[in-house]
């Protein structure tokens, strides 16, 4: 498992530090991004195996980098899994999110089970 790495798009330090602890514990490698600028440099210089897209993200939206990624001309950067985290899912239905290309999506305040239990069912080869 050490060899995963889970990129987490988060701006609030708080929630980043905390989703980073819980997913070290489980030997994963974390990069992080505060905005969405942020996001699309780290999926083109690092091998990631799955995203933790904060939604509302200054810059670009998660939505936006998102959709980037998707068609994103390397075709193992625009498969990488994206799993949202948004406070506001309501603003969203699963249409909006299967049509940017989000795979999964888990409500603010975060479950740290159901956190890890997903990042696990995207990251298993």
């Amino acid at each position: 498992m050490a060899d995963k790495t889970i990129l987490i798009a988060e701006d609030s330090s708080v929630i980043l530090n905390l989703t980073k602890k819980i997913l070290e514990l489980q030997n994963y490698k974390i990069l992080t991004a505060k905005n969405g600028g942020e996001v699309i440099k780290q999926v083109e210089n690092n091998k990631i195996d799955a995203i933790l897209m904060d939604l509302n993200i200054p810059v670009k939206s998660g939505m936006d980098c998102t959709r980037e990624i998707r068609a994103h001309k390397d075709k193992d950067i625009a498969n990488i899994p994206i799993i949202a985290v948004t406070g506001n899912a309501n603003n969203y239905s699963m249409e909006d999110f299967k049509e940017a290309g989000i795979n999964d999506y888990l409500p603010k305040p975060l479950d740290f089970d159901a956190l890890v239990l997903t990042v696990k069912k995207y990251t298993a080869q």
